[in-house]
């Protein structure tokens, strides 16, 4: 059985939300898209990668081809309307089995899962993970290095040629929880705090992502924020 908690807000410093999400039990699938972009260029980009997402994996088709034809999408959208404004997004997604579970993401958006801890399933695709992969600096400099959102990969900017979709896999079990959410979340909650909340065991996983929503505002609010909280009981 599946439980979830959803949900999303602007922030307290941007105007617009560009920050889109997903969430089907019946479906299996689970996702979180950040747009990027002048004028609304990153609530349609985000927007037009959920629906592609949503319609590949419909049709039957794996995850990581229903990530690939978001970006083509996004692509061939870009060239048909360019104005020389950038569009692009990330996105991270998770798709649920009977027994098994697969993620993949592209960009900074991030995958967690609960346990016995808390555990980062994906790694950033960004400028200061590669520098904290290469040693050149570590996971507390990360936090509050000036390019941190500078990204390597993202759905509508990354030619297909050079795009990078990151997969993972895994067997399901009772008692397990996952959570998608956007830098908006993770850049203003540590790891420590984001544990602390989605392990209380006392607390609907609503509540829970409600939670983690007002940790993110009390912390700065400095970016859109969207979150998905999935309990596997």
């Amino acid at each position: 059985m599946i439980e979830f908690g959803h949900g999303t807000h602007v922030g307290l410093r941007r105007a617009r939300n560009e920050d889109t999400y997903y969430a089907d039990a019946a479906l299996g699938l689970f996702l979180v898209a950040d747009g990027m972009g002048g004028h609304q260029h990153g609530e349609v980009a985000s927007a037009m990668a959920r629906d592609a997402i949503v319609e590949s994996v419909r049709q039957g088709k794996s995850l990581a081809e229903a990530v690939h034809g978001a970006a083509a999408r996004l692509l061939e959208y870009a060239q048909r309307y360019d104005d020389a404004l950038p569009m692009g997004t990330t996105v991270a997604a998770i798709r649920f089995s009977e027994q098994d579970y697969e993620v993949a993401w592209v960009g900074d958006s991030r995958i967690y899962q609960w346990k016995d801890g808390l555990r980062q399933i994906s790694h950033d695709h960004s400028l200061v993970q590669r520098l904290v992969e290469a040693g050149a600096i570590d996971e507390a400099q990360a936090r509050r290095h000036p390019q941190r959102n500078i990204l390597t990969q993202a759905l509508g900017i990354t030619a297909l040629e050079l795009l990078h979709i990151s997969m993972a896999k895994g067997r399901l079990e009772p008692g397990v929880a996952f959570l998608v959410c956007s830098d908006g979340l993770t850049e203003e909650v540590s790891n420590s705090r984001i544990e602390e909340i989605i392990s209380r065991r006392d607390l609907a996983a609503q509540e829970c992502l409600d939670h983690l929503l007002l940790a993110a505002l009390e912390g700065g609010g400095s970016d859109n924020v969207t979150a998905i909280l999935v309990r596997i009981h």
